[in-house]
């Protein structure tokens, strides 16, 4: 039987808390130690009960020899720094996405990932969501044909706060990249051009940070195939999250996660279940998955099957986007690394 993953997280906000609570009872993984800058507010938590160590500097991770493994969910700009340095200690690594905001400083990372033969997986959770890899497997097995037309919805209930918007990339970078990723996952091809359109439809304030809260991308595939993403930052009736992936022999979808599969009909009219209302609940069964993933990759030592170069393309459409977006023309993508 394989010794446990001694892992160490970087990062304890919203997602690394729920990475926490899922992997806690995990045979396969001991979290060792848990850093963040305000790790004093999680002291004395049921979450955190069993971790040996809680710090607010990450090289008692870095520096642990113990600990084989990562998870980098720490702000975008702390990845590059965490990815270069853990690679250099040896250590597999898990980083929520994106890489960064630079495709130069991307590239960097993922050489000395490459030279430090260490395994890596970018946080791309919905590849591992039941239905939409379904979808992936069946279109795969020709049951739609070729495929012609991909159009996928994602819509959140409401924006973040006004501050976070300021240092989350844009839209395209926080909020689109995983539909950017789930457009080559679903289609498996790449994509090859990007025309972008967005508007501030929902808070003005989200303008006055120099992003748009409402946008329709439409994507080139390289196997000449089509796609639309359609995004909001609000969406009042809940987390809107659908999949149609249209082909010459057929149409797959894949609908809203609801609390019920209920259909009340009465005499005022037919209701059902409003979607699930936010990410940490629709998806929460694909982080488990993705985690889980990750932890048999590194039990096996094999490589991930979500890559750095999965990571650095999505990364790559969303420059393209927001390029497109502000030159009102559509733009390549670049898919060569080197």
């Amino acid at each position: 039987m394989n010794k446990p993953v001694v892992l160490g997280i970087v990062g304890a906000g919203n997602i690394g808390k729920l990475h926490m609570s899922n992997l806690i009872n995990d045979k396969n993984v001991r979290i060792k130690t848990v850093s963040d800058l305000f790790i004093e507010h999680f002291k004395n938590n049921e979450i955190t009960e069993n971790i040996d160590v809680l710090t607010d500097d990450y090289m008692d991770i870095l520096g642990d020899e113990e600990i084989n493994a990562v998870m980098i969910c720490s702000p975008t700009n702390t990845h590059i720094p965490l990815i270069k340095e853990a690679a250099k200690k040896g250590k597999h690594i898990f980083c929520e996405k994106p890489i960064s905001f630079s495709d130069e400083e991307s590239i960097e990372a993922y050489r000395e990932v490459k030279e430090a033969g260490v395994i890596f997986q970018i946080g791309f959770n919905r590849r591992f969501d039941k239905n939409f890899s379904s979808i992936r497997e069946r279109v795969a097995n020709g049951k739609i044909g070729t495929p012609h037309i991909l159009k996928i919805t994602s819509r959140d209930p409401k924006p973040p706060h006004i501050d976070y918007i300021a240092s989350s990339g844009g839209l395209f970078y926080d909020m689109t990249i995983h539909d950017f990723d789930m457009a080559r996952f679903m289609m498996d091809s790449e994509v090859v051009e990007v025309y972008a359109q967005g508007a501030n439809l929902v808070n003005e304030e989200i303008r006055e940070k120099g992003d748009i809260d409402t946008a329709i991308i439409t994507l080139t595939f390289d196997n000449g195939a089509i796609g639309v993403i359609d995004n909001s930052r609000e969406a009042v009736y809940g987390y809107d999250q659908r999949v149609e992936m249209f082909g010459n022999k057929g149409t797959l979808t894949a609908d809203n996660e609801t609390p019920t599969n209920i259909t009340y009909y009465h005499q005022e009219g037919v209701q059902q279940d409003n979607p699930l209302y936010f990410f940490l609940e629709r998806y929460n069964d694909a982080y488990i998955a993705e985690v889980s993933d990750f932890i048999k990759s590194v039990l096996a030592n094999e490589s991930s099957s979500v890559s750095f170069y999965d990571g650095l393309m999505a990364q790559r459409i969303a420059q393209a986007a927001q390029r497109s977006f502000d030159n009102k023309k559509p733009v390549q993508v670049d898919t060569e690394i080197w």
